[in-house]
């Protein structure tokens, strides 16, 4: 019965050390050298067994083999000890943390993820998984307002971000939809750095956007060009910043309409060179805006109002606001100052900043003059008054200094009018 059991403890040893060999590490190298002493204890030549025997000895291994630690029927009745009794308990512990340790191998983790099915959009899911469910919301097929897109646009939050009011943007024609189609890195950056380089300030790039999107769209050479054409003109850096900050839309004038404008103002009102660049550099609208507005203008002055040609040329050179100045007001200025109040077409000449003031404050002003017989605008006469004390001094000096009364006693008259 001894020699059985040495047997039976040898077969478990070597299937103990052909299943060590699948681990790595610690593992392995514990269960090959117990398998070694194992084999070290059995004998190379094996005696004959009985005939009643081996069989017992088969049915053990192949418990064995499927990881079965169980005894043979046969030895359940006490006839003989268990082989798994005479192992060492060093053995039995290695054995244990074998069979508790999961396969690490690579090739087989990634089998068993490969036979896990996807998931499916129809699989029925709890209440709580569906609570817990966050859709975003969809982007709206149409929308009157860039709200609704500037937290899934990036380029919209960034342009928020330079200060560009959306809100103004909108209103313009096609230009949300431009902005929605452009790339912030792609597109619009290299048009900011251009501004910037034409002398557009940091805290203006915001406004400036906002009254003119559509450079966005430009194509930088282009731009490139129109500004290189301003200094073909010997218009300055400064002046050349000055003029695109205060007209938005310049540059997006081909140059070609950029020197048929120049042309115009020059040729119609007969001004040099100079003369004319400093003329656009003041009011840079004027190569912007529509001329059919400024050639009423000059009508108005010439026909209706009777100045001479030499005299328009000095109002709008020292004037320029006149060229886009309302047609009503301007009749209705000259009419007073001219017709009631008798001021000559000479001194108007000589100050024809009056007409860029209120109506009604040289009304108020004259009459309180009148009133107090002060009214004088010949220069040629004593306590002569000119036109830029008229209109340009603040209440308190005007009443101080030019009118000799208190700011009571105007704001008293003005209650009787």
């Amino acid at each position: 019965m001894a020699l059985w059991a040495r047997q039976a403890s040898r077969w478990r040893c070597l299937l103990k050390a052909a299943r060590a060999a699948e681990f790595p590490g610690r593992l392995r190298g514990s269960s090959t050298s117990t398998a070694q002493a194992c084999l070290g204890l059995a004998p190379r030549a094996l005696p004959p067994f009985p005939s009643d025997v081996l069989p017992w000895r088969l049915q053990a291994c192949r418990h064995v083999s499927v990881g079965s630690c169980s005894p043979p029927d046969s030895a359940k009745d006490g006839s003989f000890s268990s082989p798994e009794s005479t192992l060492p308990s060093p053995v039995k512990q290695e054995q244990a943390k074998a069979e508790t340790l999961p396969d690490l191998n690579p090739k087989t983790l990634y089998e068993d993820w490969d036979d896990i099915p996807p998931s499916s959009a129809l699989e029925e899911i709890s209440e709580e998984e569906a609570v817990q469910i966050i859709a975003e919301p969809l982007l709206p097929l149409r929308s009157s307002t860039l709200r609704d897109y500037v937290d899934h646009s990036e380029t919209l939050a960034k342009l928020v971000h330079l200060g560009v009011d959306l809100s103004q943007v909108e209103k313009r024609q096609k230009a949300g939809q431009l902005l929605l189609t452009l790339d912030f890195e792609k597109d619009i950056r290299k048009i900011l750095l251009f501004l910037k380089d034409v002398g557009v300030e940091d805290n203006q790039l915001g406004p400036f956007l906002t009254k003119n999107p559509y450079i966005l769209g430009e194509d930088l050479e282009a731009l490139e060009t129109r500004v290189a054409y301003l200094k073909s003109k010997k218009f300055g850096k400064a002046e050349i910043a000055q003029m695109v900050s205060r007209a938005p839309y310049l540059l997006l004038f081909s140059v070609e309409r950029l020197d048929n404008r120049l042309g115009f103002f020059k040729n119609e009102l007969g001004l040099s060179v100079k003369k004319t660049k400093d003329l656009v550099i003041r009011l840079p609208r004027l190569l912007t805006g529509k001329l059919e507005p400024v050639k009423e203008n000059l009508q108005v002055c010439q026909i209706e109002l009777g100045f001479q040609r030499n005299e328009i040329q000095q109002i709008v050179f020292k004037t320029p606001k006149i060229l886009t100045a309302s047609k009503k007001r301007l009749r209705q200025t000259f009419d007073y100052l001219h017709n009631i109040m008798g001021i000559p077409h000479h001194m108007l000449t000589h100050f024809p900043q009056v007409f860029n003031s209120k109506l009604l404050r040289i009304k108020e002003r004259h009459m309180f003059l009148t009133f107090l017989g002060r009214a004088q605008y010949d220069p040629a006469q004593p306590s002569y008054i000119s036109l830029d004390q008229l209109v340009s001094l603040p209440d308190e000096v005007f009443c101080t200094e030019i009118a000799k009364a208190s700011i009571q006693d105007f704001e008293k008259f003005l209650k009787t009018l």
